[in-house]
């Protein structure tokens, strides 16, 4: 069963028997900071805040964590809402740290928490979101500790591989070291979830996108690959471009066609996927065995288009 937050708590409680108050009031106690953001795979994880917000927050087209200031949280309060939670719902098998890149953290803050989590619950995994740099400035002896403790899953967000894109949207990193980063996940024993998405570059870099996002996928060679359509968040920069006329949206025919042009070029064998709410057409798979009956099913889209998600309904 998963722990969703209900209200953000950013003060102390003082902990009562959960035998006395409603699991509302239980989960009252946890001291969420929304928003809190998940994986979709995630959905029925225990979500604990190891950090708030996300050390990077540069990124040209994302709001996720605007409104926070990134900081690691207590120790002591971590251990205190797994404490409760472990009241509320007994055991769980995932736990899911939250927020923006929890890998963030110092190493041994982490290993405390996974270890910590271990002893109260028997978990089958405990995840997290990762940046590149993340990964980049840990170690492999580092990574391979924190695999030896339990963190099996790294969710990163690559969004394109075409190092023009990377530097417009602000990513911080080129093509060639999210592989570095992706490859030390590997060799650390992790599995990686990627985020890719299609028209981050715009009409101006389609093509550029697809193509060169493709390369980079087969390069890190992910467990899991989930791409999404880019949305334009108000009031981000990339938001502000579109409404200057600086930056062209692609249209549903052209996110197809770009979603197109990039799983024609996947060879990396990747559990694929493409139903986020923000996609026209919802697609999953296995490439590259699947890629025929993906491609039809695009082709079938772009000819019928009809049958595509309808603005409204989209959403991040």
């Amino acid at each position: 069963m998963s722990v969703k937050p209900f209200k953000t708590c950013d003060y102390h409680h003082q902990i009562v028997p959960t035998n006395l108050i409603s699991e509302m009031q239980a989960l009252d106690l946890m001291r969420y900071e929304e928003p809190v953001f998940r994986p979709p795979s995630e959905a029925f994880s225990l979500i604990i805040q190891a950090t708030i917000g996300c050390s990077w927050n540069k990124c040209t087209f994302c709001g996720m964590y605007k409104m926070k200031k990134f900081r690691v949280r207590d120790i002591e309060e971590v251990k205190e809402d797994f404490r409760i939670a472990k009241e509320i719902y007994g055991d769980v098998g995932r736990v899911f740290l939250a927020d923006g890149n929890a890998l963030a953290a110092d190493t041994d803050f982490l290993l405390e928490i996974a270890n910590y989590a271990n002893s109260l619950f028997n978990l089958e995994r405990i995840s997290c979101y990762a940046t590149p740099q993340d990964l980049l400035e840990k170690s492999i002896g580092e990574l391979r500790e924190l695999r030896k403790a339990g963190i099996s899953l790294l969710y990163v967000g690559i969004e394109s591989g075409d190092d023009i894109i990377l530097e417009n949207i602000r990513k911080g990193v080129t093509s060639d070291e999210i592989a570095e980063a992706c490859q030390k996940a590997h060799e650390g024993g992790f599995d990686l979830s990627v985020t890719v998405l299609t028209g981050i570059g715009g009409k101006e870099r389609s093509y550029e996108n697809a193509r060169n996002t493709a390369r980079l996928l087969n390069r890190i060679s992910p467990k899991y690959t989930g791409v999404l359509t880019y949305i334009p968040v108000p009031n981000t920069p990339l938001h502000v471009k579109i409404k200057r006329g600086e930056f062209l949206l692609p249209n549903a025919l052209e996110n197809l066609l770009e979603l197109r042009w990039m799983i024609e070029r996947i060879e990396a064998k990747t559990i694929f996927r493409c139903n986020h709410a923000s996609n026209y057409l919802p697609l999953k798979g296995t490439l590259p065995e699947d890629r025929k009956k993906l491609l039809k099913a695009i082709d079938f889209a772009i000819a019928h288009p009809e049958v595509l998600k309808p603005e409204w309904l989209r959403g991040l």
